[in-house]
């Protein structure tokens, strides 16, 4: 098993890790959750059941020592500092670790990039590329033929539709719905429960059934 350091806490890294360690009990014996790399909690607590190993400037070391990583520190108002402050700690695409939990369905066709986190039933249909870093949380679902841009959040119970073109760093709120053959703008937010019918620039937040632009991203 190849021990995994996740870069944040409460929230979204917690969840993968929950994810992972379930996956684990289940037999996939692929990845072991060494604990977080979180700049907000002392080294050493406790995070929901695994440890703070260090601070996010540790990620070398940890490289060094032969961990794998998952960056789950996105915000929905923006990724531009968040992902900077990633790609910043110079973790290679090959030290990335991909999961994909037992209880998805991922079709055969789907190309997932490193470090990408598909949730328990997730489902994503043939044809899709995701960039690197994506997560597919929970109940996510991912229709057919879609490109699909680095660091991208799709939250859980999100209904993404197909021949969809999604930019880098783009959020996806819980439940949301986005009709097919549309594209969406680098680090542009759908809020949650909103149902997007139009394109949507970068930068932008959207909210509300139809979604409407709201105002761009701080």
């Amino acid at each position: 098993m190849r021990k995994v350091a996740i870069l944040g806490g409460k929230g979204n890294a917690a969840l993968v890790a929950a994810a992972m360690e379930h996956a684990r009990r289940m037999g996939a014996m692929e990845w072991e959750v060494a604990g977080f790399l979180n700049d907000r909690e002392p080294v050493g607590s406790i995070i929901d059941m695994f440890p703070v190993i260090g601070k996010t400037t540790d990620a070398k070391r940890l490289l060094d020592e032969g961990y794998w990583f998952v960056n789950a520190i996105l915000r929905i108002d923006g990724n531009h500092e968040r992902i900077a402050m990633f790609e910043n700690l110079g973790i290679p695409d090959d030290r990335l670790a991909t999961f994909v939990h037992p209880m998805a369905y991922v079709a055969p066709s789907v190309q997932l990039g490193a470090g990408c986190i598909i949730m328990p039933n997730v489902s994503m249909s043939p044809g899709t590329k995701l960039g690197k870093g994506c997560l597919m949380m929970v109940g996510s679902m991912m229709g057919h033929d879609n490109i699909v841009g680095d660091f991208c959040h799709i939250a859980a119970q999100a209904a993404v539709g197909s021949y969809l073109t999604i930019g880098k760093g783009v959020h996806i709120g819980l439940n949301a719905t986005v009709k097919e053959n549309l594209s969406i703008g680098d680090f542009a937010t759908l809020g949650a429960g909103a149902v997007l019918t139009k394109n949507m620039g970068e930068n932008e937040i959207w909210a509300g059934n139809p979604a409407k632009f709201l105002r761009y991203v701080r």
